[in-house]
């Protein structure tokens, strides 16, 4: 009988087993290689779980005790998991011959899907490390000005592309080169088929290098596609989180060749601007008389000081501006560092419009809403105090 030592005979020794077992000789013949392969695979598939037990179970306990980021996101992203999958495929590639002896052809296909199967857990490692530099970047501060999901979207595009040519050319026994070659001829469907990815890439590395839209930012898309806050930038989309807490989804592209507004000016500013009018009706607008002035000084305590030029006969509408300047000025949550401007404007079919515009040092969106209405509230209930009326149309 055949030994397990001698090299190349494990088909002859499983043929001589089979037969003692009392199988036909002629099925024994047929099934005895497939027999010795099907006991080499459970051999590495029987390592494959051991390794994953000691190294990746060892890794798991590490990262519990010792929580680093790099070991936290190795495990995360299953990295040496993935790694750890080469190995039984190495070693049924190698031992396979042993097995086929007379079958070649079969020999042939197994190696090739042998091949195939550690192509695709080498390419299950790399994409893998690709995301746990992306989770380690953008666990940085920096990531906010310089996205890099839509670079590491086209690593993974390019990763998986070649990884597909190689199996290709894997099956059906031809050189990597010589596909490639012969993509010229496809180059065109090729396009069509990465024509979004494409234009995604080219539009996100322009949005990034001109520093135009960054992850926390808030934009304005016209005619009320999306107005909220960017939450994140991909190769093929912006997401953007509205007001109302719906998703918006935009391609990067859009972003590149219409307008849209970006308020992290304001954000990063001393405050933020409001720009509101006030409308007087022009039939009350008026001199006022000492007297009238008189009453206001005492009526209106930041008036109290007030003094018009010599000569000067103020009218109700000048001394309401000068009112408003002064209050304002009084507000602490009015940056006066910034522009504060109270003007009359051009008299219109609706009365006459006094500009009121100044900054609030307060710019979240609730507590800015609140404060120019209250603001706007007292102005709107002090203009009576100047013998003042406010348009209401007819």
């Amino acid at each position: 009988m055949k030994t397990l030592h001698e090299v190349g005979t494990l088909g002859g020794w499983m043929n001589d087993v089979l037969i003692s077992w009392g199988i036909p000789s002629e099925y024994a013949n047929m099934f005895d290689e497939f027999v010795v392969a099907a006991l080499i695979i459970l051999l590495a598939v029987g390592l494959n779980y051991f390794f994953q037990a000691i190294v990746v179970g060892g890794i798991k306990r590490y990262a519990r005790r010792f929580p680093y980021r790099w070991n936290t996101l190795l495990v995360k992203r299953k990295v040496v998991h993935h790694l750890l999958h080469v190995v039984p495929g190495v070693l049924i590639y190698l031992l396979l011959p042993l097995a086929f002896v007379k079958g070649k052809d079969m020999l042939v296909f197994s190696q090739r899907i042998c091949a195939v199967y550690i192509i695709v857990a080498i390419l299950l490692t790399l994409n893998a490390m690709l995301l746990v530099m992306l989770d380690i970047y953008n666990s940085k501060k920096i990531r906010k000005n310089h996205p890099i999901r839509g670079l590491v979207q086209v690593c993974q595009v390019v990763l998986f592309f070649l990884g597909g040519i190689l199996i290709v050319a894997t099956l059906i026994n031809k050189s990597p080169i010589t596909l490639f070659a012969g993509l010229g001829a496809a180059a065109t469907v090729l396009m069509l088929v990465f024509k979004d990815s494409i234009l995604g890439f080219v539009s996100g590395v322009q949005l990034s290098a001109n520093d135009m839209l960054r992850i926390g930012d808030w934009v304005t898309l016209p005619n009320g596609m999306a107005d909220g806050i960017v939450q994140e930038i991909t190769l093929n989309t912006v997401k953007i989180q509205n007001w109302d807490n719906t998703i918006t989804t935009i391609p990067p592209y859009t972003m590149v060749n219409s307008t849209f507004q970006n308020w992290r000016g304001m954000q990063e500013s001393g405050g933020r601007r409001v720009d509101k009018r006030i409308w007087l009706d022009l039939d009350t607008i008026r001199f006022s008389t000492p007297e009238e002035l008189e009453r206001i000084r005492k009526e209106v305590p930041l008036m109290s000081d007030y003094v018009p030029a010599e000569g000067e006969m103020p009218t109700n509408s000048q001394l309401y501006r000068e009112y408003i300047e002064r209050y304002l000025m009084s507000l602490p949550v009015v940056n006066q560092d910034l522009d504060l401007i109270i003007a009359q404007k051009e008299p219109t079919e609706r009365g006459l419009p006094i500009r009121v515009y100044f900054f609030s040092r307060v710019k979240a969106w609730k507590q800015y809403e609140h404060i120019q209405s209250d603001i706007f509230d007292h102005l709107l209930g002090m203009a009576p105090r100047f013998s003042l009326k406010l348009y209401q149309g007819i």
